[in-house]
């Protein structure tokens, strides 16, 4: 595939079709109410929520591609002039609503990018994903892979959300008296809540642009503006800091809880009550202590003690959105790609899935062993990683997790130092075009 056909969540000129995975806040910068560029093609559902979005959006680009079926482009070959085909069909990347992988296929061989993902090995939904994935791969094995290694580390085991759904609902149950605020993103989390509303046949308070998202996407009973109809209140992530629950306390006994793969490894240290991010430190804490029960399903465990107490206030839950190792793990050994990268990456740091991956069958890390047109996939602004990969990795974090501002502590530099220690390899300004 040449330069400058397509992009994948990535909104700079020069591309003849852009295309998009779904609408959280680092993949989609960029792309603004006065963006046109070209078509822009997603899933139904996030062509819903575009406009929303983006108020005056020019819909007339946006282009609706169904989930699980083949869809046919004709593009332009910049260098000869001309048609070249190209086909790519969305699969449900089970991440947050609209949330799509694209797999492209044509001249150039197959190329599949996850965006971000989660197969849970246990969910019906990511079943059913995967036997579309299979027949449609064919028996044949991916060209190359753009893979969401968020969670690549060893160190990331997450239980199922659901599990994890019912030890939010465990913790409300609980404390009885508190009022409860869960911090979520303007996106994503949608089936917690719904799980949490349903089981304690209570409603949910969300602020106003948040009600008319979950009204968008059809969630039009279990949901309130209205304060003094439900002690649970979902808030906005950036809102949810230790000087707001202290303050809350002072009104009334609160209790927050943080819903996410990455606080599952934060932890309070010493008598200043500082948050560490080291997994190490964690470990050392007991957090993956023999000593603790596990619980052990299929060929999943994880520890009973998985919920953490991170402040006075404030409990972690590892309700994940991305997919964890193993299920990294379990998604290469189906798909099998001959050459892959990591879509989360920057210029000063870059986890590269082939140093925890590089060991399954059909997996080659030696960019050698790749012919010349599968070369200038790698090389095109075509597949770049989405424009955030060019600003560094706290940046990213900051955006992809808005500052929690535990007791003042910032994860970033802890973050990249672990990275650091595990596996992750510092790379040069990785800006292609």
């Amino acid at each position: 595939m040449e330069k400058r056909l397509i992009s994948v969540d990535r909104w700079s000129d020069g591309s003849q079709a852009y295309f998009l995975t779904h609408l959280h806040a680092d993949h989609i910068q960029g792309l603004s109410s006065a963006w046109s560029r070209g078509p822009l093609f997603c899933s139904r559902q996030t062509a819903k929520l575009l406009p929303f979005k983006f108020p005056n959006f020019n819909i007339s680009l946006i282009r609706i591609l169904e989930v699980d079926a083949w869809h046919s482009l004709f593009l332009t070959s910049p260098s000869s002039g001309t048609k070249t085909a190209v086909q790519v069909m969305p699969i449900d990347a089970h991440h947050c609503p609209g949330s799509v992988m694209f797999l492209f296929r044509g001249d150039f061989g197959s190329l599949l990018y996850t965006g971000d993902f989660r197969w849970e090995a246990m969910s019906e939904k990511a079943n059913k994903s995967r036997i579309i994935l299979k027949s449609a791969i064919n028996g044949s094995k991916l060209d190359i892979l753009y893979l969401d290694n968020t969670y690549c580390h060893p160190s990331y085991a997450f239980p199922s959300r659901l599990c994890a759904a019912q030890q939010v609902v465990n913790i409300i149950v609980s404390h009885p008296e508190h009022d409860i605020i869960i911090a979520i993103d303007n996106l994503g989390k949608e089936e917690l809540l719904v799980h949490i509303s349903q089981t304690l046949d209570i409603k949910i308070w969300v602020w106003p642009e948040r009600l008319q998202t979950l009204h968008l996407l059809g969630y039009n009973d279990r949901f309130t503006t209205n304060t003094s109809l439900t002690r649970v209140r979902a808030v906005p992530r950036y809102s949810f800091t230790v000087d707001t629950l202290e303050g809350l306390n002072k009104l009334k006994p609160t209790i927050g809880i943080m819903p996410s793969g990455q606080t599952g490894v934060l932890r309070p240290n010493g008598k200043n009550g500082n948050m560490h991010t080291s997994v190490a430190a964690a470990r050392g804490n007991g957090f993956e202590s023999s000593a603790v029960p596990t619980i052990t399903y299929n060929r999943w465990k994880w520890n009973i003690r998985s919920v953490e107490r991170l402040h006075q206030y404030i409990y972690s839950v590892p309700y994940s959105d991305h997919a964890s190792h193993e299920e990294l793990q379990d998604f290469l050994e189906l798909v099998q790609p001959i050459k892959m990268r990591g879509i989360v990456s920057s210029s000063s740091c870059y986890i590269d899935p082939l140093y925890y991956f590089g060991h399954i069958q059909g997996v080659n890390g030696s960019s050698k062993m790749m012919s010349q047109k599968h070369e200038e996939v790698e090389n095109a602004s075509t597949f770049q990683p989405e424009s955030l990969r060019h600003s560094s990795y706290s940046q990213r974090k900051r955006l992809r997790s808005p500052r929690i501002r535990i007791l003042g502590s910032r994860r970033s530099r802890v973050n990249a130092l672990r990275r650091a220690r595990s596996g992750a390899k510092i790379v040069k300004d990785d800006r292609l075009d």
